[in-house]
């Protein structure tokens, strides 16, 4: 007697649905979806983002300690982690690594406000490649951070050990050191890297 196992449909990496999915219609579906974290372009396409991995899990943690212990010195603003989401000037949908918003950013904001994906734009943003990124698909995702008014951004490539640093109105520079320093919005801040590489041992 033969045994056969049924294989579930590979669920897709992209959803284009006519027409879109208003703001709200998105954000049931993404209290309501088992696929995986989603994200929406500019453009209405949804993404389908996989649950990361061990590594980029620990490393996306580690991340966003160091950044809550730099927030704990001044408590000021908020920190968010790996799974929160922001509604974009653009229309998108995206979610950060890591994500700093300012006091002044939360100004006017009531409490159910913040229950919900915020719509504003991060003072600053951290994006950390997987393994199964394209370095070249996150930094078009770092693009359209500051192209809705990101500040200052990070793109984290372990693979390479550097940090691609952006800026509102300056060249994109990569840094290699030990430690990563911040600007702007998170002056004072500095990413212990040799924490950060150590998740990939």
């Amino acid at each position: 007697m033969n045994t056969y196992l049924e294989i579930p449909a590979l669920p897709p990496r992209s959803i284009v649905l006519t027409p879109p999915l208003t703001d709200e219609e998105f954000e049931h579906m993404c209290e309501q979806t088992k696929l995986g974290s989603l994200e929406r372009s500019k453009e209405g396409t949804i993404i389908v983002n996989a649950p990361a991995g061990g590594m980029t899990s620990s490393s996306n943690n580690e991340i966003s300690r160091q950044l809550g212990n730099w927030w704990i010195q001044h408590r000021r603003g908020r920190v968010f982690d790996s799974s929160g989401g922001f509604f974009l000037p653009d229309g998108s949908m995206l979610n950060p690594d890591a994500a700093y918003v300012t006091a002044t950013q939360l100004q006017g904001l009531r409490r159910k406000d913040l229950a919900r994906l915020p719509r504003l734009t991060p003072a600053f943003v951290v994006e950390l490649r997987s393994e199964s990124d394209r370095l070249s698909e996150v930094a078009t995702k770092m693009e359209a951070w500051i192209a809705n008014g990101v500040e200052v951004g990070w793109l984290i490539d372990p693979d390479a050990k550097q940090v691609h640093i952006y800026a509102k109105g300056s060249e994109t520079r990569v840094e290699s050191g030990h430690t990563v320093a911040g600007s702007g919005p998170v002056d004072g801040f500095v990413l212990d890297l040799e924490e950060v590489w150590r998740c990939y041992e």
